[in-house]
């Protein structure tokens, strides 16, 4: 199966053993609802911070960057992995083309995330350690070269990485993996990828190193911040957003050291990031809550109100039954 045609358009997906558990279709309604709430909250998100004028701020539109993203990164990979999950191996079939552009994705979804949670972090910076210069400084043209660096380094770094890969020539046919990236991607070829690997390692020690140096550089200069100035309000301030982005960037970071080590787990790192961002970011903020008990409230009042015009429909229509 894996050598019937040179460059075949077709390709065959690698065999998912968890569907061969008796436990299977529990995971895949558990991944289905994980990821129908990942699209509400984010969605959710994304909508409230272009609606209310008030959440017009540099943080909140940087958030919503990150909602775009897992939006973006799952929307992609997620719906065609739980397709497959149910689908026979034999039937377990994706076009070449599919699988580029989806590899592409994957990897996009991954690098944008930590560009993004890196000029965060710079935000943050900004706002604890230089409050007074920080309106000066984060204006919307600012934050407009910061939105666009984020999203076109990363698209610049994931086109060169995905440009060698579809370089050589293709001799098989099945995809050693569950979803699609790189590594499965260049696994085609049947040439020399040394300079895939060479490039493949640089991008990802360049990344992780760029971004976990940006996070420990810059909270250990707002924790010398607070401790020196030893300022309550500044402290509670720096304690409730960086906390929030922290928690995000560590739970992101650690999701997806997680495929290194258990393949399985790796469909993790798409739907827990995605689906704890608007939670953890969301509920720290005054702003989205107050929104959010808003539209409660409405919705509340909307089905009382439908209640109780059910209730006297039904209480009329009981009346002239008994007067018939």
């Amino acid at each position: 199966m894996e050598n019937y045609m040179y460059n075949s358009p077709t390709l065959q997906l690698q065999e998912l053993r968890i569907v061969r558990t008796n436990n299977h279709i529990c995971y895949v309604s558990f991944s289905f609802f994980s990821y129908l709430f990942l699209i509400v909250a984010n969605v959710g998100i994304a909508v409230l911070v272009f609606v209310d004028k008030s959440l017009h701020q540099p943080m909140y539109i940087l958030f919503c960057n990150l909602s775009i993203n897992d939006l973006f990164g799952n929307s992609i990979m997620i719906p065609r992995l739980l397709v497959d999950m149910l689908r026979p191996p034999s039937e377990r079939l994706i076009s070449y083309y599919e699988f580029v552009v989806q590899a592409f994705t994957t990897h996009m979804f991954s690098t944008t995330a930590h560009t993004v949670l890196m000029i965060m972090a710079f935000d943050r910076y900004v706002a604890i350690c230089n409050p007074l210069c920080y309106a000066a400084v984060m204006t919307n043209k600012m934050l407009m070269k910061l939105t666009v660096s984020a999203w076109g380094v990363a698209f610049v770094l994931v086109g060169i990485l995905l440009g060698l890969t579809l370089r050589p020539g293709r001799c098989r046919t099945l995809i050693k993996s569950p979803y699609c990236d790189n590594a499965a991607l260049f696994n085609l070829s049947c040439e020399d990828v040394f300079i895939n690997n060479v490039y493949g390692l640089t991008f990802t020690v360049l990344l992780f190193t760029g971004s976990i140096g940006s996070m420990v550089l810059t909270y250990t200069k707002i924790t010398v911040v607070c401790l020196t100035t030893k300022n309550k309000s500044l402290n509670n301030k720096a304690l409730k957003t960086c906390s929030t982005h922290l928690v995000v960037y560590l739970i992101f970071l650690f999701s997806g050291m997680s495929i290194i080590t258990l393949k399985i787990v790796a469909v993790l790192y798409h739907i827990i990031p995605g689906s704890l961002n608007p939670i953890i970011y969301g509920m720290q903020s005054k702003e989205i809550k107050k929104i959010f008990r808003k539209i409660i409230i409405i919705l509340i009042y909307q089905y009382k109100s439908i209640f109780l015009y059910l209730s006297m429909k039904t209480k009329l229509t009981l009346v002239r039954l008994h007067q018939r």
